[in-house]
């Protein structure tokens, strides 16, 4: 197809998507929650179809070069798809920021003003693998009143086309306008672009992927793009902390799903216990597949452990590798975070009250957490229903993004007649 050709359609595609945002503006409530109940019930009764379809992606993918951790994101099963179905009735059940007033108070000119929280408009996003997103985001933008173009990967094609058949049935019984969730095809790179240059017709675009597409969308974009970046995460074990429960939560962090941006890639531990938790690494190792790649220190602690190299500091591995470190001091722990984060998410194992909120103020990511895994960076685990990504850029979203973040406000002014 050449490029006018496909420029000429999803200019057509962006024109359908903007007539449905000026009908989703004037329907209530409980017809797009209506909706979004029809899709988790026709989900769920044609599970069976969308499996099948996806079996013919992952069939595919394994004939070609995609990672492990890739093929692990675009498998569907029984529980993943009863996970996205739960997931679309959370948000149904969630409020609906449309329409929302924030900060209105009288002027002392006696003006009414404040501001009324708006959808962003037409949304358009790029991704790899991960199907569900094609549910997840139909929904959270179907609730928040916009309208979405979904361009998922070759990868994921069969998937996509039974996921976002679903969808439209489920607009197209409630009523509500089919052009508000599009699944548009494969793009080659060359026409990717294209749907990059539409600057006022697209409001906002979201990729999601790998690091070659995030930076491929950021150096081509003429739209307004929000980044879900790699996720370097880290877990700093404290001077102090419960070993137990710091061995639990690397385990899960490392080893719930490795193939994920919320899982643990680095280990810090301050050299005060390193003696005594380093060694619970070994387990994993032996009986989990675990492969630890450290410093001189963890080598010397950690039977079955290699010799990092320079490479494995600030690698996002996305497979059951784990880069280790120990530290000085606090410090020590917050400088590495600092210079080899990815602004993704961040967490500490302390007992210490004083060091946990300086964690929480110093260390700069989109989510930080005390005690507690990485893996719940989640938009469903942090009572969002969903999410279309997890921002690591700070405007206008940081962390994951739900249905506010799919918002704007603008202001609304009120007089009786006032002139200036």
């Amino acid at each position: 197809m050449t490029e006018a050709r496909v420029r000429e359609e999803l200019l057509d595609r962006c024109a359908q998507a903007r007539r449905a945002t000026r009908a989703l503006a004037t329907i209530e409530r409980e017809q797009k929650d209506a909706a979004l109940h029809r899709i988790a019930s026709t989900l769920r009764a044609r599970g069976a179809e969308v499996m099948q379809a996806n079996a013919r992606d992952v069939a595919d993918a394994h004939d070609t070069d995609l990672s492990v951790a890739m093929i692990d994101r675009l498998g569907l099963d029984e529980d993943r798809i009863e996970g996205i179905a739960r997931a679309v009735e959370e948000i149904a059940a969630l409020p609906d920021p449309v329409g929302e007033v924030v900060g209105m108070a009288r002027r002392p000119n006696g003006l009414l003003a404040g501001q009324v929280r708006i959808p962003l408009g037409v949304i358009a996003m790029i991704y790899e693998s991960r199907p569900n997103v094609t549910v997840d985001a139909a929904a959270l933008c179907l609730k928040s009143g916009n309208a979405v173009l979904l361009r998922g990967g070759k990868e994921a094609r069969h998937s996509n086309e039974a996921l976002g058949a679903i969808v439209r049935e489920g607009l197209r019984e409630t009523g509500l306008p089919e052009g508000a969730v599009q699944i548009v095809p494969p793009l080659s790179r060359e026409a990717t672009k294209v749907m990059l240059g539409l600057s006022g017709h697209i409001d906002l675009l979201i990729p999601r992927g790998g690091e070659g597409l995030i930076r491929f969308v950021t150096e081509h974009a003429r739209v307004p793009v929000v980044q879900h970046y790699k996720g370097v995460v880290h877990v700093y074990v404290d001077e102090g902390a419960d070993l137990d429960m710091a061995a639990s939560i690397v385990e899960n962090a490392k080893l719930h799903r490795t193939g994920v941006c919320n899982a643990l890639e680095c280990l810090l531990v301050h050299e005060a216990v390193a003696d005594d938790f380093l060694p619970r690494l070994v387990p994993l190792i032996e009986d989990r597949g675990l492969e630890v790649h450290g410093d001189e220190a963890v080598v010397k602690r950690v039977e079955g452990a290699k010799a990092a190299t320079d490479d494995d500091w600030g690698a996002e591995f996305l497979a059951p590798i784990l880069a280790a470190r120990v530290v000085p001091s606090f410090e020590g722990a917050v400088d590495h975070i600092a210079r080899f984060g990815s602004g993704h998410t961040e967490a500490i194992v302390t007992e210490h009250y004083g060091r946990a909120q300086r964690f929480l103020r110093e260390v700069e990511a989109s989510c930080v957490l005390v005690n507690a895994s990485t893996r719940f960076n989640d938009g469903g685990m942090l009572g969002l229903g969903a999410e279309v990504g997890i921002s690591t850029s700070k405007l206008h979203a940081y962390g994951p993004m739900g249905l506010t973040h799919l918002t704007t406000l603008k202001w609304v002014v009120q007089g009786q007649g006032h002139v200036r």
